[in-house]
């Protein structure tokens, strides 16, 4: 199976949908990217800072990858703005001009995130921040995007650990959609192998678009130790495993996550499941049916087109209502956080 096939996050504004288990405002759910946007923002903006310490290009030209919908595909775009907007005031220098490419897979519903641009409009014009102009660029981020030499800034976050396709000789990992405990050693090399395969041609695509000196900052799935089975990053997918329908289908396209390391431009952080639980709680959540629905929630907008290709839609339903019990049985148990990864890297 491959990635650029299988349709996107789901669309609309419904319940399931991506943009509403997207914010954090609504009880968003681990896999929402606003929790993981503000946690990585003190490192982004050190990023932002250090790009514009000693000159100020006449047009900025930053483009999302991975963009997908809802209120956070904007997020970032507006803090970046913000933020430069801010040094060149201190440095008494004009504001660049703005040129956004939101990019995703052609099956994004873009025209979601059209239909805010107004408002986002409407924004920049009152906050005098100078011209700001929006574009959709549909495309699988493993191939070239943009033209050479013409990306200031490149940001992507939770995208880079999806895989381009599903990895080949998986057929000794029966009964499991992605690498568990149970899984042989071959598995887990070849998931390896497909990342390393995938995260070698995105830096080399990339490093063609951005100019010398350019910036790209990077987000994703990671885990705290050496294990791929641990339960950092597989814990959800066993669970998934645990109902029946799901034993016939071959594996999700996730990436086996690299280990956290801390630098000055690789580090990481931890975020709970469910973002909206008691975070002073420490070991388990209080209430786990409210924190079961959420997860259930967030994970089936970013896994029902890609299970409903398998299934058909009619399962999605009783598969997610069973999910949510298990999710909640588990938390109250044992409160498991998502490591997520952080890098800053520079075109030379």
């Amino acid at each position: 199976m491959v990635v650029v096939n299988v349709p996107c996050m789901n669309g609309g504004g419904g319940e399931t949908s991506y943009a509403e288990n997207s914010d954090v405002q609504i009880f968003i759910l681990l896999l929402s990217q606003r929790t993981v946007i503000l946690k990585a923002w003190p490192f982004l903006e050190e990023t932002i800072k250090d790009m514009f310490s000693s000159s100020f290009p006449g047009c900025f030209n930053v483009a999302d990858s991975g963009c997908s919908l809802g209120p956070n595909t904007l997020l970032v775009i507006s803090k970046i703005i913000d933020t430069i907007h801010k040094l060149c005031h201190q440095a008494n220098k004009k504001l660049p001009e703005f040129q956004v490419f939101l990019n995703d897979l052609p099956r994004n519903d873009f025209n979601s995130i059209f239909q805010s641009l107004p408002e986002f409009y409407k924004r920049i014009k009152k906050e005098k921040f100078g011209p700001c102009f929006v574009a959709g660029m549909p495309g699988s981020f493993y191939e070239r995007l943009f033209p050479s030499r013409s990306i200031n800034f490149i940001h992507s976050s939770y995208s880079v650990h999806w895989l381009s396709k599903v990895p080949e000789n998986l057929e000794n990992n029966k009964r499991n959609i992605y690498i568990t405990k149970s899984s042989p050693p071959s598995v887990c090399q070849a998931f390896l192998e497909q990342f390393q395969r995938d995260f070698s041609a995105f830096l080399s695509l990339r490093s063609e678009e951005i100019v010398s000196g350019g910036r790209m900052f990077l987000t994703f799935l990671g885990r705290s130790i050496a294990d791929p089975s641990s339960k950092d990053c597989c814990c959800l997918l066993e669970l998934l495993v645990l109902l029946k329908r799901l034993t016939w289908i071959h594996s999700i396209c996730l990436a086996i996550f690299p280990t956290k390391k801390k630098s000055s431009q690789f580090s990481g952080s931890k975020v709970n499941w469910d973002p909206s639980d008691d975070v002073n709680n420490k070991s388990f959540v209080f209430n786990k049916d409210r924190c079961g629905q959420n997860v259930a929630n967030s994970i089936r907008a970013v896994t029902e087109p890609m299970l409903a290709s398998h299934f058909g839609n009619a399962v999605i339903d009783p598969l997610f209502a069973r999910f949510a019990t298990l999710v909640a049985e588990h938390l109250a148990v044992e409160k498991t956080k998502y490591i997520s990864i952080v890098i800053s890297m520079t075109n030379k």
